[in-house]
């Protein structure tokens, strides 16, 4: 299971104005691309960091292709419309194919589904579970002093990077118990009988969950929480129920 983050630089342009600016392709002198990542395997305590300025581009691009590739599951925050794609860009740009088959968990998408919160930024949800909060930094200056190679400018986009990722994985393990259709970490490790989000054995039973015509027993993991439908059905008989009124 690998969380990652990635950051991308501006594009850069020719403009006229600040407002109402409608921009065209003439203009573009940039078009921006991913600058570094931060990334961190599940079983692991070490956040990694590859990035333009430490690594080369192609180089950088390349570790990535690999750790996509070797990944099971990748989690992150707004990572399947913002990081993956820009990832896929710069795999295609690059003359790679795609990497192997992995299953997606966007932290995003799953505050979004299951809470109302007053706002599904990062930081404010971190900030409000308790769980820390994303590295202060001076704006859109900080992308500009890396795109300048300042050396400082990068050590602090390397901590603000590594961050996002730590605290990324924090949401996850606060949160798994609630992702609809996560996938079921038995399938990868060969253990049965086990919590599918966090490998617990320690499943109680609480009842049924009731299908169209069936039923199923419903089981929690006393660690996570997480509610585990049981595999075995269990046909429901029809109820006759008395009526008034002639049929």
């Amino acid at each position: 299971m690998l969380t990652l983050d990635i950051e991308n630089s501006p594009a850069l342009a020719y403009v006229f104005g600040l407002f109402d600016q409608n921009i065209g392709l003439a203009q573009v002198e940039e078009p921006g691309q991913v600058i570094s990542v931060a990334y961190k395997w599940f079983d692991e305590e070490e956040v990694h960091f590859v990035s333009d300025f430490h690594d080369g581009h192609d180089t950088m691009i390349r570790v990535l292709w690999g750790l996509l590739d070797e990944a099971d599951i990748v989690v992150g925050y707004n990572s399947k419309n913002f990081d993956v794609k820009h990832l896929n860009r710069e795999f295609f740009e690059a003359g790679l194919g795609p990497p192997s088959s992995y299953k997606h968990i966007d932290l995003l998408m799953v505050m979004r589904s299951q809470f109302k919160f007053l706002s599904n930024k990062l930081d404010y949800i971190v900030q409000r579970l308790g769980l820390g909060a994303k590295v202060i930094h001076e704006g859109m200056r900080l992308w500009i002093a890396c795109m300048k190679g300042d050396p400082e400018a990068w050590e602090r986009m390397k901590k603000y990077n590594k961050e996002d990722v730590v605290i990324t994985e924090r949401l996850y393990d606060r949160v798994r118990a609630w992702i609809p259709n996560h996938p079921h970490l038995g399938v990868y490790t060969g253990l049965n009988d086990v919590c599918p989000v966090c490998l617990a054995p320690t499943l109680e039973e609480i009842g049924f969950a009731v299908a169209q015509v069936t039923s199923y027993k419903e089981y929690r993991c006393s660690e996570c929480a997480h509610v585990v439908k049981g595999r075995t059905k269990r046909e429901l008989e029809p109820v006759l129920y008395k009526t008034s009124k002639p049929v």
